[in-house]
């Protein structure tokens, strides 16, 4: 495991672990961006497409690298323009929804998309859904971790996913 990884405080409630502090010291969080981007660097993208909101922190320090654009994933109702919307249950059971405005993605545009952390998979193929709809092609996904289930082992076989985290 990267040495790094111990900045994530695991000592939380619930099922979640906390990132920032991780994402606070700027040494741990510059290597963190660079373990997950590299596996891509030459590989075409076009852009980066990150899930609200700890998504976005990870996804555009990971553009910024690739020097490539990024587009958010907004949680429902943000965006103050038409979207595209995916619904979704998130970690707790809570019904969610994703949206991404309906003229940003160009089709067939290459996407490498980005979460902190993937819980139980139903919002990454939610954000999925969002770009293949647009017609974007996602050519892999970046996580810090994917915990292992019937929906994520169904995400990890469709696309090339690259996460850091061993349990």
């Amino acid at each position: 495991m990267k040495t790094y990884l111990h900045k994530i405080d695991t000592d939380t409630p619930g099922n979640r672990y906390d990132v920032t502090p991780l994402f606070a010291d700027a040494e741990c969080f510059s290597q963190l961006v660079v373990d997950l981007a590299e596996p891509f660097r030459n590989t075409q993208i076009d852009y980066v497409v990150c899930i609200d909101a700890l998504g976005f922190i990870l996804g555009t320090a990971i553009a910024h690298y690739l020097e490539i654009g990024v587009i958010p994933i907004r949680k429902g109702g943000k965006l103050p323009v038409k979207t595209d919307g995916e619904d979704f249950r998130d970690y707790s059971g809570e019904l969610k929804r994703l949206e991404i405005r309906n003229d940003v993605l160009p089709p067939q545009a290459r996407v490498l998309l980005v979460d902190e952390w993937i819980e139980t998979g139903s919002q990454i193929q939610a954000a999925a859904k969002l770009i293949e709809g647009q017609g974007g092609i996602i050519i892999g996904i970046a996580a810090i971790n994917m915990d292992e289930n019937d929906t994520t082992v169904k995400i990890s076989s469709k696309y090339r996913v690259h996460t850091i985290w061993k349990a």
